[in-house]
């Protein structure tokens, strides 16, 4: 698909699951920003955008709002939805919270890890630093995502690694929009992809957890400052910003109005945010916090 919209062009489809590839192309189109939030299409115009029955076209649509990253709307098709700045917030809190109370625990039980891994992670990891410091975006938002794909591995938890995941999809469709405003954006975004896996490798988890929070650090600071938004008051930055976890550079403070701060339902010991939904499709099975339903779209 291309900036156009979805009826500019066809696409060429060669892997195997028409369902799933038609899926992941329009999640990448959405990700990189080239469909933007309240960009509306139909069955048969993705279909014809990629040369298929509407069969599979139908399927990728309804997985994908499923898993809240479309919205489906009777007799107008689907919608992407817009992210907003306190749907960030949350994005992240999640994010920084689980990543950094799984690196925490990593290390106090046993760690069927498979470290062979590691040098696929390490391509990725340097195909990730080459994107974000040459500022191709298109090409740094697939690497990025495969990347931390790979890396949540190490956590050996499939249901947290896909939930991860989920999140940062829905991260990068609301920070690309944003980042294609920037004028040049070679060395903008976050490139410490390789001393992770430096840290990984060395079976340093205090280290990873530390560098994925300066990560998470970054990034926030970095969209405060595009948006010109204030951070004061988002309560994760005591976590991301304590000297005992985090010793490395962030990017410079925001200023702007303070944004109002949504109470966050909670879950487990209270820290976690809980999720609109759990994400279905690729990402993890289809259930609702506490039932044993289907979940619906956002």
């Amino acid at each position: 698909m291309t900036d156009e919209g979805a009826g500019s062009g066809r696409a060429l489809i060669r892997r195997n699951s028409l369902r799933e590839q038609i899926s992941d192309a329009l999640r990448d189109e959405m990700m990189a920003g080239r469909l933007p939030a309240g960009r509306n299409f139909t069955v048969k115009e993705i279909a014809d955008v990629y040369g298929v029955s509407a069969t599979p076209a139908r399927e990728a649509l309804v997985d994908l709002a499923a898993q809240g990253l479309l919205v489906s709307e009777p007799h107008r098709g689907f919608t992407v939805p817009e992210f907003t700045w306190d749907d960030y917030l949350e994005i992240l809190e999640a994010r920084a919270l689980l990543t950094d109370n799984a690196l925490r625990h990593l290390g106090n039980r046993e760690h069927p890890y498979d470290w062979t891994r590691t040098v696929s992670l390490r391509r990725r990891a340097e195909a990730a630093t080459r994107a974000a410091r040459a500022g191709h975006l298109d090409v740094l938002v697939g690497c990025d995502l495969r990347f931390w794909q790979e890396a949540a591995a190490i956590l050996c938890n499939e249901r947290i690694a896909d939930y991860l995941g989920w999140l940062r999809v829905q991260s990068w469709m609301f920070a690309a929009p944003h980042l294609r405003a920037v004028d040049r954006l070679a060395g903008v975004c976050w490139d410490r992809h390789g001393e992770l896996v430096d840290r990984i490798e060395a079976r340093d988890h205090d280290g990873a957890r530390r560098l994925v929070n300066h990560h998470n650090l970054f990034t926030i600071e970095l969209l405060a400052r595009l948006l010109d938004r204030s951070l004061d008051g988002v309560s994760v930055l005591r976590l991301l910003r304590d000297p005992a976890a985090v010793d490395l550079p962030s990017a410079p403070p925001a200023a702007g109005p303070e944004p109002a701060q949504p109470p966050h339902p909670t879950v487990g010991l209270g820290q976690v945010p809980l999720p609109r939904f759990v994400p279905s499709g690729r990402y993890t099975r289809s259930f609702r916090p506490g039932h044993g339903e289907p979940a619906a779209g956002r």
